[in-house]
């Protein structure tokens, strides 16, 4: 059987050769960064000295620690406020980008997603601008009003707000061009079918649109809950590595950065993306459940 195998890869050792390249990238930077980290994981290391085998202690650290568990919750919350409202703006949207009666559809569909494109650092930057406390717009236009200014970037839900406003913001058009996609491969009979039957356009919406968008409706949850449980450049740059007053921004890359690789320690910041990992699994997981439902 060796022999065989032996003759069979010798045999086609060119187009083995031809595509060794990517293997051998992705088995240097993809694979033994995650073999290492699970090493790590069970070490006690500060990045310079000897490691110490740890055992389960950094596993048991991390259960028992309130601010992970902080972080935890503020990844959740800030999941909540961004993905359910961006999904669901997202598909009204592209619905409406995908209508015959709207005018300029090109352009909007360009404009739409010219923020995903947009440098993160500097969307962070002109947020951080757009809610201080002293010169920020919010503020000034609620003092052109007569009312009091608020400290948004010192309060809990403000530092919140503004990472899920950011978020929104920058994902909301990426979201709906994947949406539009599906929306065009709707056969346009079945709308034309439903206004005969004297159908709304929320009809429509709700009974076609919605139920035939389902697969890629899932897809974009998957997504936005991987991408939203790994948030970090948003409050990072907006608040800093301690999240804030309060650790409103706290997420838990956030928290995984600061332990690693300003306290330096880099066994216990493993252990803390193995516990991610762990926690995107079983939300995506819950999110399948949810929006996949029963089948009919």
């Amino acid at each position: 059987m060796n022999r065989r195998l032996t003759a069979e890869l010798w045999k086609h050792r060119k187009a083995y050769a031809a595509i060794s390249p990517f293997f051998i990238v992705f088995a240097i930077f993809g694979l033994f960064p995650i073999a290492f980290s699970m090493y790590l994981s069970f070490q006690k290391w500060d990045g310079i000295g000897d490691m110490t085998f740890n055992g389960l202690n950094n596993y048991r650290f991390m259960l028992g620690d309130p601010e992970f568990w902080h972080a935890v919750a503020n990844t959740l919350l800030i999941w909540i406020y961004s993905t359910i409202p961006m999904l669901f703006l997202a598909l009204v949207l592209a619905f409406l980008l995908n209508a015959s009666f709207v005018k300029g559809r090109t352009f909007f569909r360009i404009g739409y997603f010219l923020p995903n494109v947009t440098s993160l650092v500097a969307v962070a930057i002109v947020f951080s601008t757009l809610f201080s406390g002293n010169y920020g717009l919010l503020n000034y236009v609620l003092r052109l009003f007569g009312l009091q200014s608020v400290e948004f970037l010192q309060k809990t839900w403000g530092i919140q707000f503004a990472i899920s406003l950011m978020i929104v913001w920058r994902w909301v058009g990426y979201n709906a061009i994947i949406f539009l996609a599906g929306l065009q491969s709707i056969p346009s009979v079945l709308y034309e079918a439903a206004r005969m039957d004297g159908a709304t356009g929320a009809q429509a919406f709700f009974r076609i649109t919605v139920p035939i968008l389902r697969p890629i409706i899932l897809f974009t949850v998957i997504t936005s809950t991987i991408g939203g449980m790994q948030i970090f450049t948003e409050p990072q740059v907006l608040v800093g590595n301690d999240g804030g007053p309060g650790g409103g921004g706290l997420t838990i890359v956030l928290y995984l950065y600061r332990e690693a690789f300003i306290n330096n320690y880099f066994g216990y910041g493993a252990a803390v993306g193995w516990g991610m990992f762990v926690l995107i699994a079983l939300f995506s997981m819950l999110n399948w459940r949810l929006v996949k439902g029963s089948p009919d």
